[in-house]
């Protein structure tokens, strides 16, 4: 582990309440029963045939903006720019998924439905707590592509909680050398389990308001990542490196507390 003193604070809560749309900035959040954090991917959409609907089949979902009333009870959908008249909308949330998901069936022009989940719809269902990546990590990555800011590079890869005053890929040391090890660390009053590096997917290359991609983004982000790899990421668990951020698991004890922006983190 890096032997640099560092004082690492949860920075920033980022929750994606519809799963593969956009994000909302939180002061607080509470950890769910599946370990997750409450209302993150809380509502998914499917289409017919049971198929997630999402950034990764249907690039579409990136034209669609969705704006949270500040205590996260109600959201109103858009498209600007479509010409297909669909009507600006809000419904309650997370209550009304038949109402909206009538409103994306007319905007996909196909039945959509829509789940809810308190536990939330995770990308990795074995280590399905918070993502966690560092402040420094993002910024770094969006020197790596020309015209990226850190805020975009935070759209695109979508992480649940950021880590601040500690150094570029800090996070790589809350998993072990081996696939089954864990890093025990806590933040604020939450005990977590660190996992693995976090694959992506084909999300991050696209612009996440249009839609358009970066050619080579994959390639490019990859060899920039083994060339930065630093002295503490166990390297043995990079099957690839087109990973950033680390998967957790948090134990049920943990159902109920809050992490609050500001708290420190510990690593045990």
């Amino acid at each position: 582990m890096d032997s640099s003193p560092v004082s690492p604070r949860l920075a920033f809560i980022q929750l994606h309440p519809i799963k593969a749309l956009d994000s909302v900035h939180v002061k607080e959040a509470r950890i769910g029963p599946g370990g997750g954090l409450e209302l993150d991917r809380a509502w998914a959409l499917y289409s017919a045939d049971g198929q997630w609907v999402n950034g990764k089949r249907t690039p579409a979902v990136h034209l669609i903006r969705a704006a949270y009333a500040p205590d996260l009870t109600a959201v109103s959908l858009s498209v600007p720019g479509d010409r297909r008249g669909v009507p600006t909308s809000t419904f309650a949330f997370p209550g009304d998924t038949a109402g909206a998901a009538e409103w994306f069936s007319a905007y996909f022009e196909q039945q959509i439905n829509i789940r809810y989940s308190l536990e939330g719809f995770p990308d990795d269902s074995i280590a399905n707590g918070p993502t966690i990546i560092s402040a420094a990590s993002i910024d770094t990555v969006s020197t790596w592509f020309s015209g990226l800011t850190a805020g975009d590079v935070r759209l695109r890869f979508r992480t649940t909680l950021e880590i601040d005053d500690v150094p570029a890929f800090w996070e790589d040391q809350l998993f072990g050398e081996e696939e089954r090890s864990a890093v025990r660390f806590r933040i604020g009053e939450v005990n977590f389990e660190g996992s693995n590096p976090c694959a992506r997917c084909a999300v991050p290359p696209r612009n996440p308001h249009t839609g358009g991609d970066i050619t080579g983004f994959q390639k490019r982000f990859s060899e920039l990542r083994r060339a930065n790899l630093p002295p503490w990421s166990p390297k043995g668990r990079f099957d690839h490196f087109y990973r950033l951020a680390t998967n957790t698991r948090v134990a049920p004890s943990e159902s109920g507390k809050i992490l609050r922006v500001g708290d420190p983190v510990l690593l045990q």
